[in-house]
């Protein structure tokens, strides 16, 4: 889609939202359109993400425009073809110039974010926690604690920063019927025909993992306490450390990299729990309301929730949050205390509460 601003009254504010990944942040960001549009109900909204993560956005009520980033095609065109690349480059750049954005938001606050919001030519440029030299570029900066509690902390201060409403400041992402029933069918397939626990339990940083051996022994506990079969999500990557995840567990199947990130959305909004660390899917159940029993150690990006729904589990040791410096020679002591034990008491008791008794919309 292009920024072509004709569907909206003349005068009517343009605003481009940047945040071009990951997965949890563009989830945890997408608040922003919504009170966007309370604020400013004529805007034309645009978004830019990067390739790949499209989804999550395309089906975003209050977005108007989707601008995608082809950041993989254009990295293997400039070492083929660098006349092309240019060429469609400079393509984007006129498309975005062609919208004449009133206010262009750098989400993100890093040098490629920063960079589209400077070649936006928007009137007003603002920045959320400027790093890499991108706060040069900007009209406005404006700066978010890390330490926050709050899911969303930092979108929320922005919001603030620019006057919008930050009263139901809740993650949205919306499946279509096609993504839900693709993703039934895919459950099917394996064997899960109703209610089912999600898990997701990987991530690319090992200081984020929860140790195989308590994945395992907690899906003992869901199969002997529950009853319900273990979906484990993730994508392509995952595939081998999933299948020894479920191995031995009868009840346990994963589906990862056999969904696309709308049909994860879709095993997560259906759900009737989720338990996961600190991933993009694990963010998506705010979304949902899905029940959920987060598990954070080393990185502790919220501890209070959107969501009633979710329950964050956090030993707030001496030496957490490390995020990417940990002193503990590897031994992640702030995941590997939390018990299996632990997670299915939390699981018990959002249940319990009737946490949302949802069923699943065909």
């Amino acid at each position: 889609m292009s920024a072509d601003c004709t569907d909206r009254p003349a005068g009517a504010p343009r605003v481009l939202v940047v945040r071009l990944s990951a997965i949890g942040d563009i989830v945890m960001a997408s608040p922003l359109a919504s009170a966007l549009r309370r604020r400013y109900p004529s805007a034309r909204i645009s978004w830019l993400v990067e390739e790949g993560l499209e989804g999550l956005v395309a089906t975003h009520p209050e977005v108007d425009d989707l601008l995608v980033w082809p950041r993989r095609r254009w990295s293997n065109l400039k070492n083929t073809s660098r006349r092309q690349w240019l060429g469609e480059v400079m393509a984007f750049v006129r498309t975005l110039r062609r919208a004449q954005f009133d206010l262009a938001i750098d989400a993100q606050g890093l040098l490629k974010s920063g960079l589209w919001v400077r070649l936006s030519g928007a009137t007003e440029r603002v920045a959320l926690n400027p790093r890499e030299g991108s706060g040069l570029w900007m009209h406005r900066k404006v700066q978010s604690p890390l330490d926050d509690p709050r899911m969303s902390s930092e979108y929320l201060d922005l919001a603030a920063a620019l006057e919008l409403p930050t009263d139901g400041f809740q993650p949205v992402l919306v499946t279509t019927p096609t993504d839900r029933l693709s993703a039934r069918r895919l459950l099917e397939s394996k064997g899960v025909e109703g209610d089912y626990v999600a898990v997701a339990p990987f991530t690319t940083r090992p200081q984020k993992h929860w140790p195989m051996s308590h994945w395992k022994q907690l899906f003992q506990l869901f199969e002997h306490a529950l009853g319900w079969p273990v979906v484990v999500l993730g994508g392509p990557a995952d595939r081998a450390h999933a299948s020894r995840l479920v191995e031995g567990h009868a009840q346990a199947v994963h589906a990862c990299g056999d969904l696309s990130l709308r049909e994860s959305a879709a095993v997560i909004e259906g759900a009737r729990l989720l338990t996961g660390v600190d991933t993009g899917l694990t963010h998506m159940a705010a979304a949902f309301d899905t029940p959920a029993v987060a598990l954070f150690g080393s990185t502790r990006p919220y501890l209070n929730s959107s969501s009633p729904a979710t329950h964050v589990i956090y030993h707030d040791l001496f030496c957490a949050p490390c995020r990417r410096n940990p002193t503990c020679a590897g031994r992640f002591d702030c995941l590997t205390g939390i018990s299996p034990e632990e997670v299915l008491a939390h699981a018990q008791r959002l249940l319990a509460a009737g946490a949302l008794q949802r069923c699943w919309m065909p």
